[in-house]
């Protein structure tokens, strides 16, 4: 009997080639969409499972009210440690600081690399459970040695033994290697640590025990490791309070409030607002996982209707089959096993699309995903996807087909009938909503990018380049360098700045005004810069002026953004002063807002001020009449002479700021992409039905055409009634798409609306793309010689 099933669902595939492609294509493509939103969607719920105490890791955050609003920050005061272990002692099997991950050259002799590095407490390599390849984990309790990454230790010493040997860090500290540990992957928060060093060595270099407020200032991250049986809300709770204690009394205004980040939500959850969390990326984990089931249920979809719609040709086998003795059951087992032939074709097929399209889905979604072919858990979830489609695509046809009467049928009394088509219609609209609403989705975000792109930024940021300070001789040797590149034309302008204009270099809290608010905490943006900073990036003033060395008391003067003036709600900002930690500094001019954060916020208060060394940041003008390429290469060679300890790296600060966008470009990339995969699919369906229904009606057509039918009133008679699906589509889809995209923007600060008019474009080109797709076999039945169609009567 099998065997008997499995030949008819051959012969009938091979017989119906077009509908069988169809059917099969269709599939395949909702398959490879399924697999390939699946490996994404289990890369991100797997983040950070690396770590063997994945589940009782922690990270200390704080919520901070700020110029009245509540904000969460991630890093915490270094105190913080200490008070943790003496006075929570019983909850936490480990704390351990860490400095943020910055950039600093590593040296061999002649060697030099920028490598992004961190600072740690002694705990932490254990904490993390760090995979060691040499050495210890604990092996850098000694302030002189450092555990570096397997790449960097190839990278430095091929395969030679690293162990023992001493690298250079900026030049300035010799440090011994105690250990190597296994590069982290790509989904873990750590991912491209190159070393892991003492955080003694860091707290003596930096010299944090003389800071002025250790308490005021969140400057490390802080990771807990807690007791298997602790509670972590509990315990988030009874440390709530433990940095207020220890505030001084210049900062008894200050509220805030501490509390645990398990590490299951650091990457999925990381958003907040109001303190309270909103999400993250879990929201596109949900977006794009139920993207995939409606690509996949499209193509269901396409094979239910094909199936049904073919009911009158199987008709008869259905009722010579249950006039044998074939029972309803065995009918739904033989048409359930034509369904499972159809979706393993399909799925060998989407295995192909998933391998071919792989590297393009990497590039879109900013990943590295592998096929894991020798994991049982991804063919036992191959399988599995299989059973669920067979099921989804041969449960209406098995039940439908199986229904009728063979009495009916060998008489040649069975005819469809004018409901049972109802279904199908039902199922093409739900099929032009669900590509609807991806299609208004997709324009709304790319328009939101636009939008945002469009923000004056407040500053010239074309052919303005960064270089990153990491030795004291590029400031030592600042002139000399400005002088060198100005004589060659290469540049026109030359500063030092904490940051560059895109990025915020620090904040403070130390900022006072006339009139402000005594119970208000303040935190405005801060940063140090030189002479000729404003001609250098091109900002503009609302009024006032830039500092000037014709003025010797701009080291007593400060310029404020137009944020920080409208919060102080100064009339004449020029003619008045802000205190910086009670020390009074003039302020001289205002300037336009630049956007240094994300483009889609609102901009902080900030103030400037002239520093005889900014630090972080060399800003570069690039000269118009000479090309970049050029330039870059005149400024390496300088800074060769100048700073030869220093390896050459740069970055033009608009390629810079465009990466502000890498996410929401993403998002626009791949909806583009599920928009018209979800259109492709439909229109396979529209194809496959405008084919059936054009056979089905070959002869109403030849009588119309015989009895003087146009072959326009021809393809109107097929089109319309398609059309008209499509349309009540649009109707349903545009207040769901509304609903959905109003939510969306409005998690943004800066955002555009969803305009009227992207309705009335999708609506149109919706209908074009269904009489396009019907238009080809509706003009070719129109065409068709009504002698041959009706030569049969």
């Amino acid at each position: 009997m099998l065997r008997n099933y499995l030949t008819i669902a051959w012969r009938n595939l091979v017989k119906n080639k077009a509908m069988s492609l169809i059917n099969i294509g269709g599939l395949a493509v909702g398959m490879a969409v399924v697999m390939l939103i699946g490996l994404w969607i289990l890369d991100q719920v797997s983040f950070n499972k690396y770590h063997d105490n994945y589940s009782h890791i922690a990270g200390v955050a704080q919520n901070v009210t700020n110029n009245g609003e509540v904000k969460t920050s991630f890093q915490v005061p270094y105190p913080l440690a200490a008070a943790l272990r003496k006075n929570y002692g019983s909850d936490f099997k480990s704390v351990a600081m860490a400095t943020l991950p910055r950039d600093y050259i590593m040296g061999l002799s002649d060697k030099k690399l920028t490598e992004q590095g961190v600072f740690m407490e002694t705990g932490g390599p254990d904490l993390f459970t760090l995979h060691m390849l040499r050495g210890r984990r604990n092996a850098i309790k000694d302030p002189s040695s450092i555990l570096i990454s397997e790449s960097t230790a190839k990278a430095f010493f091929g395969d030679a033994d690293p162990m023992g040997k001493v690298l250079e860090l900026n030049s300035i500290n010799n440090l011994q290697i105690a250990g190597v540990y296994a590069d982290l992957p790509e989904n873990t928060t750590l991912y491209g640590i190159a070393f892991i060093g003492c955080w003694d060595r860091f707290a003596t270099d930096y010299r944090l025990s003389g800071m002025r407020d250790p308490w005021g200032n969140g400057i490390v991250n802080l990771y807990v490791q807690l007791v298997d049986n602790a509670d972590l809300d509990k315990v988030s709770l009874k440390i709530r309070d433990e940095s207020l204690r220890h505030l001084n009394p210049l900062s008894a205004k200050t509220k805030l409030a501490l509390f645990l980040q398990p590490m299951s939500k650091w990457h999925l959850y990381s958003e907040f607002k109001d303190g309270k969390n909103t999400g993250g990326k879990i929201q596109y984990v949900w977006l794009f996982g139920i993207v995939g089931v409606f690509v996949l249920l499209l193509a269901c979809i396409n094979f239910m209707n094909l199936s049904t719609a073919r009911s009158e040709k199987r008709a008869r086998e259905v009722g010579i089959r249950k006039a044998i003795g074939s029972s309803r059951s065995q009918l739904i087992h033989q048409f359930y096993g034509e369904s499972l032939l159809c979706v393993l074709l399909a799925f060998s097929a989407s295995l192909l699309l998933v391998k071919l399209s792989l590297p393009a889905f990497d590039q879109l979604a900013g990943k590295q995903i592998n096929i894991p072919w020798n994991s049982p858990a991804f063919w036992l979830a191959g399988i599995g996807l299989c059973f669920i489609t067979s099921i989804i695509t041969g449960s209406y046809p098995a039940l439908y087909l199986s229904s009728f009467k063979p009495v009916e049928v060998l008489k040649g009394a069975f005819r469809v009938g004018r409901l049972a088509s109802a279904p199908r219609k039902v199922l093409v609209v739900i099929q032009f909503t669900v590509s609807i609403v991806l299609i208004i989705g997709t324009v709304v975000v790319i328009r939101q990018i636009i939008f945002a792109k469009d923000r004056p930024v407040g500053y010239i940021k074309d052919r303005l380049v960064v270089i990153p300070v990491r030795t004291i001789e590029l400031h030592q040797h600042f002139e000399a360098i400005k002088q060198a590149l100005a004589s060659t034309g290469t540049i026109t302008e030359m500063a030092e700045a904490d940051a560059p204009p895109n990025k915020r270099a620090g904040t403070t809290s130390g900022i006072g005004w006339p009139g402000e608010d005594p119970n208000l905490n303040v935190n405005f943006g801060q940063e140090d810069i030189s002479y000729d900073y404003g001609k250098t990036i091109g900002w503009e003033f609302s009024t006032g002026r830039d500092f000037s060395p014709s003025f010797l008391s701009d080291s007593a003067a400060v310029i404020i953004n137009q944020a920080a003036a409208d919060f102080m709600t100064m009339k004449k900002p020029t003619e008045n002063y802000v205190t910086f930690y009670g020390q009074q500094f003039k302020i001289i001019g205002v300037t336009k807002d630049i956007i240094n954060r994300s483009p889609y916020e609102q901009v902080q208060p900030m103030v400037y001020f002239l520093a005889k060394w900014a630090g972080g940041s060399l800003l570069l003008k690039i000269n118009p009449k000479m090309s970049a390429g050029k330039a870059i290469s005149n400024i390496a060679s300088v800074l060769k002479k100048e700073n030869p300890e220093q390896p050459f790296e740069y970055h033009f600060v608009d390629q810079e700021y465009a990466k502000e966008f890498g996410n929401e470009e993403r998002i626009g990339k791949l909806a583009t992409v599920f928009a018209g995969l979800a259109i492709f699919i439909s229109c396979l369906g529209l194809f496959g039905m405008a084919s059936f229904m054009a056979e089905q009606r070959i002869k109403e057509i030849g009588i119309r055409k015989v009895l003087g039918a146009s072959v326009f009133a021809l393809w109107q008679l097929l089109s319309k009634d398609f059309a008209i699906l499509v349309l009540i589509s649009i109707i349903i889809a545009s207040p769901v798409a509304y609903y959905f995209m109003h939510n969306w923007l409005n998690s943004y600060q800066y955002h555009t609306d969803v305009a009227w008019w992207i309705f009335i474009v999708t609506a149109i080109g919706a209908v074009l793309i269904t009489l396009i797709t019907v238009s080809f076999q509706a003009v070719k039945a129109a065409l068709a010689n009504p002698v041959k169609s009706l030569k049969a009567e």
